[in-house]
């Protein structure tokens, strides 16, 4: 059985935009295509998945902010876990540069307004200069399935999905706690599913947006997470980056690109950079892979995500 999890932060705003102004141009409700509502439902990529290849297992749909396509993936291996299905597709898609998107991040100053002459170092995950984020559009899925199953079609498996951990900041609207309190809560939930010690991280794909809040408050729980119970002695030993840099922040796609980028980080031993982080703060003094790739055996990969109204996500991969 085979089902699909597929989310967006966002949906459709053009169609939503095009139509209301329209329909207020004309106060004539024939000027909305018959179509309108399947069209701005949000579960309608899952569901157009499954109708097309006639997967009837469960069609489900997260729409969590930015922690979507976390969501997705985690819920969907709960399914595989409950017996609900043998193989999900799993993870979130985004299509979301519209004026209206952008001037609502704008007016909750979130997006970023510095270096408008160098667009290509606006994205600066970690660094002192960080100023917002760029929203990036985008789409990743993760085929997830059972390890019987998998191993039955000599199918290649590139990690094991081993924990999944949530929480609320039950804080403010935008902003997380100082603390990064609920970003802690919920690498250790990951954890503690994944019966994984934090020394044993290899490597910790960040949500880090590049927002001067969220950033330093993740930044405060991966090194609370990782440096609690005896576990590593030195900042500088903790493997984080934040591939945002790169690709912008794709709402609520992230969560899935990232956990791709994690899945490959195991699978090629190879940990992906943070771009344009130049200067440091005091504080920040984790190695965040800055400017180029390293090359690393990693066996553990943890992938961060969170968003708006305090809602957190980790999830966590291991080598087969």
């Amino acid at each position: 059985m085979t089902g699909v999890c597929l989310g967006s932060g966002i949906g459709n705003l053009s169609d939503l935009y095009d139509t209301s102004v329209a329909y207020n141009e004309a106060k004539n409700y024939r000027k909305i295509h018959p179509l309108f509502v399947p069209r701005i439902l949000i579960n309608l990529g899952a569901g157009h998945i499954s109708i097309r290849y006639g997967f009837r297992g469960p069609n489900h749909t997260a729409t969590t902010a930015c922690t979507t396509g976390a969501h997705s993936i985690g819920d969907a291996m709960r399914f595989i876990q409950f017996g609900d299905a043998d193989v999900m597709l799993a993870g979130g898609a985004e299509s979301c540069i519209h004026p209206v998107a952008i001037g609502g991040f704008a007016r909750s100053r979130s997006l970023a307004t510095e270096f408008n002459e160098a667009p290509e170092q606006s994205s600066r995950p970690f660094d002192k200069d960080r100023a917002g984020f760029v929203i990036g559009e985008g789409a990743a899925v993760l085929v997830l399935e059972d390890m019987e199953h998998a191993m039955r079609r000599n199918a290649r498996v590139y990690a094991e999905l081993v924990g999944y951990g949530c929480s609320a900041d039950a804080y403010h609207l935008t902003a997380p706690r100082e603390n990064g309190s609920g970003a802690l809560q919920a690498m250790r939930k990951a954890l503690k599913h994944a019966q994984i010690r934090p020394d044993k991280i290899d490597y910790i794909n960040a949500h880090a947006t590049s927002t001067v809040l969220g950033d330093a408050a993740e930044n405060a729980a991966i090194k609370s997470l990782m440096m609690e119970d005896g576990g590593v002695t030195k900042a500088n030993y903790i493997n984080v980056s934040s591939t945002k840099g790169a690709v912008g922040h794709l709402l609520g796609a992230a969560g899935a690109v990232e956990a791709l980028f994690s899945v490959l980080a195991i699978d090629k031993g190879i940990m992906p950079p943070t771009l344009n982080l130049e200067n440091r703060m005091p504080g920040f003094d984790c190695n965040y892979v800055a400017g180029e790739a390293q090359v690393r055996k990693v066996d553990v990969a943890l992938t961060n995500s969170f968003g708006f109204g305090g809602t957190n996500a980790s999830l966590c991969f291991k080598k087969v």
